[in-house]
C-alpha cells in the first residue's frame, strides 16, 4: 500500500475547510491524476499526502507510516514533489536546485560539501538531459523561464529517485508538445522504478491520455474515482460545470474527448 486516506479533513486556522471527508487509497506503483476546477482541493490533498499538511480530522498512512506519527523528514526523502512553482532560489545554480533531490539522504557533510563544490556533476547532467536542459547545468536559476524552472523542478526528483511521486500542476508553463513529452516522461520514470504517481492536471485530456486512473475532486472532496476508461463527457461537464461549458484541454491530446464521447454514446446504444 502506498497511502491510504480515511475520512480526511482539512480546516486552516482562518476557519476555511480545504478538504472534507477525503477516503482514497493506492497501491504502489499505481499512476493517479487529479483533476478538478482550480480551487478543488487538488493542492491541499497532494500537501497531506507530502505531509506538508497534517489533517485536521480523520485519519492517513502514507508510506506506511500514520500521518499523524510520521517523522516528516525520514518520509520526504521517500516522496517526491514537482511544484507548480519550485521553491528554488533565484541566485541557487541549476546543477544545486537538482542535487537537492538527495540532501535528505547524504550525511550532513555531504550535503554541505556539495554547496561548496557539486558531489555528482554527472548525475545532475544526466536528470537535466531527460527534460533537455543539460546546458543549463551551471546557469543561474533566475536566468530561467517558468517553464525551464518547471522542468529544473522535474529533474530534481528524477534525480531523488522516490518511491511516491507527486506532482501538482507540473506542466502548466509548457507548451502543449513540451508538457505531453514531459508528463511522459514522469510516469516512464515512475513505470520503471515501480514508484506511484499522483498529479493535478489541469488538462483533462492529458490526464485521460495518460493515467489508469483518474479521481474527480471538487469544493475539498471527491466526486468520483474511476479507472480511465469509465470517465464520460458527462461526468466531466458536472465536474467542472463552474467553470463553463469547454472542459481544459491541450492541443495534442484533444482527440480523446470524442472518443470519450463515441463510447459513452456506445455503451448507451448497448444497455436500451
Amino acid at each position: 500500500m502506498s497511502f491510504r486516506l480515511d475520512g480526511v479533513g482539512l480546516t486552516h486556522a482562518n476557519g476555511f475547510t480545504a478538504l472534507a471527508d477525503i477516503s482514497l487509497c493506492a497501491d504502489q506503483g499505481e499512476r493517479i491524476a487529479l483533476v478538478g476546477p482550480s480551487g478543488a482541493g487538488k493542492t491541499s490533498l497532494l500537501s497531506v499526502l507530502g505531509t506538508a499538511l497534517m489533517p485536521t480530522s480523520g485519519r492517513g498512512e502514507v508510506l506506511g507510516q500514520p500521518l499523524q506519527n510520521a517523522l516528516p523528514r525520514l518520509l520526504r526523502t521517500r516522496i517526491g514533489t514537482v511544484h507548480q512553482a519550485p521553491p528554488i532560489p533565484g541566485r541557487q545554480r541549476v546543477v544545486t536546485a537538482v542535487l537537492a533531490g538527495k540532501l535528505g539522504q547524504w550525511p550532513t557533510w555531504k550535503s554541505l560539501a556539495s554547496l561548496l563544490y557539486p558531489c555528482d556533476l554527472p548525475g545532475a547532467r544526466a536528470a537535466l538531459e531527460r527534460v533537455d536542459l543539460a546546458d543549463k547545468l551551471f546557469a543561474r536559476c533566475d536566468q530561467l523561464s517558468g517553464g525551464q524552472l518547471q522542468r529544473v523542478g522535474i529533474a530534481r526528483v528524477l534525480y531523488q529517485q522516490p518511491t511516491l511521486i507527486l506532482a501538482d500542476e507540473p506542466v502548466s508553463a509548457l507548451d502543449p508538445a513540451l508538457a505531453l513529452a514531459t508528463i511522459r516522461l514522469l510516469v516512464a520514470e515512475a513505470e520503471a522504478c515501480g514508484a506511484t504517481l499522483v498529479a493535478s492536471l489541469h488538462a483533462v485530456d492529458l490526464a485521460l491520455g495518460n493515467f489508469t486512473r483518474i479521481v474527480g475532486i471538487k469544493a475539498g472532496r471527491v466526486v468520483f474515482d474511476l479507472p480511465n476508461e469509465q470517465v464520460s463527457l458527462p461526468l466531466l461537464h458536472e465536474l467542472y460545470a463552474s467553470e463553463g461549458q469547454e472542459l481544459p484541454t491541450q492541443a495534442t491530446e484533444s482527440h480523446l474527448l470524442p472518443e470519450i464521447a463515441a463510447h459513452a454514446a456506445a455503451t448507451r446504444a448497448a444497455c436500451c
